[in-house]
């Protein structure tokens, strides 16, 4: 029975129960769980620039705004209550840890000893003070792909099915599927580059032309309007000026800024992500990759290379959703207090590689994280095992998983990704402490699931807040960004909250209680950005529930007394 069906007249005893379970003496409280979603009026106003920043913890009751109700569990529940601190891993792209609004819970190994070469805790992991960056000074990467291709083009590249030994047929379909993808890619990814390219030249020389009929370098959209064109050539240039300006921006600088940025993107996927002529392991960090005995490799650089951080940005953002500081008075409030946050990075720019994600889960789990947030995947995978088994690891050390479900509007029932607590070719799930989420969009109704989301009724759990969320980017910045990357970290909030203030809870029971506690829109909504494909709300997930913080505090309450 979910929790939106108990009935007001039990509050009392779950409150009670409430006040017993966190061992506080503090005021009665009294709490009823929210439940009769779908008679609320919707909000049919723009969000303000504070509703954007923090839409994600707002109430959909009291703020028409389907959040996860985080601040309404503050300030009704939880407010004077001190829970146990919850070490929350993010296996991901790195992280700015001397970010003003997270340099504060970042996790210390206080067992090592900062820059001194020595392996003070004797974990295998030298000078591991904050974490471990699995992939070295490894930026951008290969996709699964593309290493699937080189891997086996030199067996099958222009062969035949019945030219393949009987013992290389699984191989050989899967280099072939690998191949019909990879091509696809690579040629819309070159026609793309090859579009910003010729924007890009056409924008300078139409910016230049105007420019010196102007006799100016700055100009204004009014004035490119009142231009007299004597030649074709000038007229053709002009009406381009306005077409970025209507649709671009007036500011051509930042126009030019923003068409290099998609040459810069396309032509990066062309160098590392499709690249079959360079080896970033072999040459950046040496390791073997099909190799599991080689486990201590990397350092201890949880923020990467890069000295502007970029390649942290991801990590960063995904960070500060679960804990930037909540009231410090900077930048945003992440779902979860007392929490301690341990980076491990080991998802490049490219695809991950499965050794790295296994090593980083167990490396989370051997220093004491209770949570692991991990928003990444693929379509690919090598060594599906070695994740497999670490995720067993994981639950059996009552660690939770709490995973992004992807950004390809796919029905995950129908595609497998990556990682998933799934076998290949089996839907039976190996353990139970793995929360695969989707993402939400700020408005309720039929556009509440995010146009990029994958779903699945027997392939995703839950639905999260990962549209336009607001969090820590490097160098002390603040950024929206968008993703099912985006609504995992909400839920890994949420879990660390749980698990704050009823640490007896095991990881399985906190995966029930944030599943079963979740509000259930009765809602038929588009998928993939799709109108022509619509489905209920409750029919793309296994519990066809929202995540929800009050009611999450409230079911545990109770179940930590049951």
């Amino acid at each position: 029975m979910t929790l939106r069906h108990i009935t007001s007249a039990s509050s009392l005893a779950l409150s009670a129960l409430l006040m017993l379970s966190c061992g506080s003496t503090g005021p009665k409280i009294v709490s009823t769980p929210i439940a009769n979603i779908d008679t609320q009026p919707r909000k049919t106003t723009e969000l303000t620039e504070d509703q954007k920043q923090s839409w994600a913890h707002y109430d959909l009751v009291s703020d028409t705004i389907p959040g996860m109700s985080v601040e309404k569990a503050y300030n009704e529940v939880i407010k004077d209550y001190e829970g146990k601190n919850v070490i929350v891993a993010v296996l991901d792209s790195g992280i700015d840890i001397k970010h003003e609004d997270l340099s504060p819970v970042i996790w210390i190994n206080k067992d090592e000893v900062a820059d001194n070469n020595v392996d003070d805790d004797k974990n295998g992991y030298v000078d591991d003070v904050h974490g471990w960056n699995f992939l070295g000074d490894i930026v951008g990467e290969n996709l699964e792909m593309t290493r699937i291709i080189k891997a086996h083009r030199g067996k099958f590249e222009g062969k035949t099915a019945d030219q393949i030994p009987s013992t290389q047929k699984d191989n050989f379909e899967l280099y072939k599927k690998a191949k019909a993808e990879y091509d696809k890619e690579v040629q819309e990814t070159q026609a793309r580059l090859t579009q910003y390219q010729g924007l890009l030249q056409q924008l300078n020389a139409s910016n230049a032309a105007v420019s010196k009929a102007l006799g100016k370098e700055k100009f204004t959209k009014e004035e490119v309007v009142a231009m007299k064109t004597e030649t074709e050539s000038l007229q053709q240039s002009k009406q381009f000026l306005l077409y970025m300006m209507n649709n671009v921006g007036d500011d051509i600088e930042e126009a030019k800024k923003q068409i290099s940025g998609g040459v810069d993107y396309f032509k990066g996927r062309m160098d590392t992500h499709f690249n079959l002529d360079k080896n970033f392991r072999a040459e950046n960090l040496g390791d073997n990759p099909d190799d599991m005995s080689t486990k201590y490799y990397g350092n201890g650089d949880v923020s990467g290379p890069d000295p502007k951080k970029e390649d942290a940005r991801h990590g960063t953002h995904v960070a500060g959703i679960i804990g930037a500081v909540r009231n410090n008075g900077l930048g945003m409030k992440g779902v979860a207090e007392n929490v301690t946050i341990m980076p491990i990075r080991a998802v490049p720019d490219g695809d991950e590689y499965d050794k790295d994600i296994a090593l980083g889960i167990r490396y989370a789990v051997d220093n004491g994280a209770k949570i692991i947030n991990t928003s990444f995947g693929k379509y690919y995978s090598t060594h599906p095992d070695w994740v497999i088994d670490a995720i067993k690891y994981a639950a059996d050390s009552d660690v939770l998983i709490v995973n992004a479900a992807g950004n390809e509007g796919l029905n995950l029932d129908e595609n497998r990704v990556y990682p998933n607590d799934e076998w290949p070719g089996q839907t039976q799930e190996i353990a139970d402490n793995f929360i695969n989420v989707g993402a939400m969009t700020s408005e309720y109704g039929s556009n509440m699931i995010a146009s990029f989301s994958n779903y699945g009724q027997g392939s995703v759990d839950v639905f999260a807040p990962g549209s336009g969320i607001y969090a820590t980017v490097p160098n002390n910045e603040y950024e929206y960004l968008s993703g099912t990357s985006m609504a995992s970290p909400n839920v890994a909030g949420v879990a660390a909250v749980i698990r704050s203030l009823f640490p007896k809870l095991t990881a399985a029971q906190v995966k029930t209680v944030i599943l079963d506690s979740g509000l259930s829109p009765n809602a038929d909504v588009i998928l993939s950005g799709d109108s022509s494909k619509v489905k209920p709300f409750a029919e793309i997930s296994e519990t066809g529930n929202m995540v929800n913080l009050y009611n999450a505090i409230i079911l545990a309450s109770k179940m930590s007394k049951s």
